[in-house]
């Protein structure tokens, strides 16, 4: 009996962890789950359950004296230096590859063994280094670390970095009490004929298991989703980004189980995969507890009233796209005569041939091209500048010793161009 684990969908009741437990598992970047309550509340049970459904199918429980070595593996450097060739002992974070890594009473663990077993959750593998070498190995595990509050907190700057976080209570429910006291039984009197009763349950979550982690590799969030994550965080006022990004893959790892479970119960592939507000809120209401700011005597849960409003607040409309002609301007027309300039380069840039007249007073007129754009307007000529000694804007003057006419600054400067000089 000893070597049997009590099954998963036996548990009664703890939907939460059992939920938060999945989402971990289909989504590991998530970040681990911190389970707070007091004891006896099946804590180490579901998650002994859950550890049998994974692929490797085993719980490693980190012990609280574990050393560093103990825990990310060290390198035999006695045999470095005999043979050359580095030795990797595995620690226990690769013994949990593929499988759940269990802490009790985490609280109570180093700070810096703690940062130990986050770093590796959230990236999949530990590196060792040892006097100039180093070794990574994988290690992709369901980080899972329970504490009891009375005897004490773990630091905010630690407790944020779980991704999920459950608060355990015993139900106050006589049915459900009675249920865990006639399950329990049957099973401490015949493990194996009681496993086998719940062989289909275990079976069906397996296989949407799977199915999850496939499905979850071909959701996006849409912008929709993003801004009601992005409501939901800024309006309980949490501490930096790491809420909106858990929420993110939780949601995303919650619509996949979704789908899975479905169409695991119809047979139907045809699901519509995507994220709902159903899902934002399922994951928001497990990373956001432990995230809160709160006096230190109010209760831990989620205010379900201030999440109702947030869920349902109406989300801000995108910025229009700024209009192109009210932002260039009229390309035809400049107060500076910077409009005219560039038609007269734009004509000679195409090989248009100028037409000019000359007039009583000396005075040169440019003729329009034949085709004007669009764009520009319709006037043909420009007027002649009194300032400039009778030279049009459109064509800048030209230089004494009969060299080529060199064009104002503003006149040279290419419109939609981003920087003029």
């Amino acid at each position: 009996m000893a070597n049997t684990p009590y099954p998963f969908t036996a548990v009664v009741g703890q939907d939460q962890l059992k939920l938060a437990l999945i989402l971990t598992a289909i989504s590991p970047r998530i970040g681990g789950v911190v389970v707070r309550g007091e004891k006896g509340t099946a804590k180490t049970t579901t998650a002994r359950g859950f550890a049998a459904l994974m692929p490797q199918g085993q719980l490693v429980n980190l012990p609280l004296g574990a050393t560093e070595d103990r825990v990310v593996g060290s390198l035999d450097l006695e045999k470095v230096l005999t043979t050359g060739q580095a030795e990797f002992r595995p620690g226990l974070l690769s013994e949990a590859n593929g499988g759940i890594l269990y802490v009790d009473e985490v609280n109570l663990l180093s700070d810096h063994l703690v940062d130990v077993l986050l770093d590796a959750a959230a990236t999949g593998r530990v590196t060792v280094e040892r006097d100039s070498i180093s070794h990574t190995e994988e290690a992709r595990f369901v980080l899972v670390g329970t504490m009891n509050p009375e005897e004490g907190e773990l630091r905010p700057q630690l407790l944020d970095r779980f991704g999920l976080a459950v608060d355990v209570v015993a139900s106050h429910d006589v049915a459900q009490r009675v249920g865990v006291i006639q399950r329990r039984m049957a099973f401490e009197a015949d493990p194996e004929a009681f496993v086998a009763k719940f062989a289909e349950p275990e079976a069906a979550v397996e296989r949407a298991l799977v199915r999850a982690q496939e499905i979850v590799q071909s959701l996006t969030l849409s912008a929709t989703n993003l801004k009601r994550i992005a409501t939901v965080c800024a309006g309980f006022d949490v501490d930096g980004m790491r809420a909106d990004l858990v929420i993110a893959r939780a949601a995303a790892a919650h619509a996949a189980w979704r789908l899975a479970t479905a169409s695991d119960a119809d047979g139907s592939d045809n699901l519509i995969a995507e994220v709902t507000d159903t899902d934002i809120r399922a994951a928001a209401e497990l990373a956001l507890p432990h995230r809160m700011r709160r006096n230190p005597f109010d209760s831990p849960e989620l205010d379900q009233d201030r999440l109702d409003e947030l869920m349902n607040e109406p989300l801000p409309e995108d910025d229009p796209e700024p209009d192109p002609e009210e932002e260039d301007g009229d390309p035809g027309r400049s107060d500076s005569g910077e409009g005219d300039g560039d038609a007269a380069d734009d004509s000679e840039s195409h090989g248009n041939d100028e037409n000019t007249t000359e007039s009583d007073s000396g005075n040169r007129e440019q003729q329009s091209p034949a085709t004007p754009a669009p764009d520009r307007e319709t006037s043909a000529t420009a007027e002649p500048s009194s300032s400039t000694g009778g030279v049009t804007d459109a064509e800048p003057a030209r230089q004494p010793n009969g060299a080529a006419p060199v064009a104002k600054k503003e006149d040279r400067a290419v419109q939609g161009a981003p920087f003029r000089s």
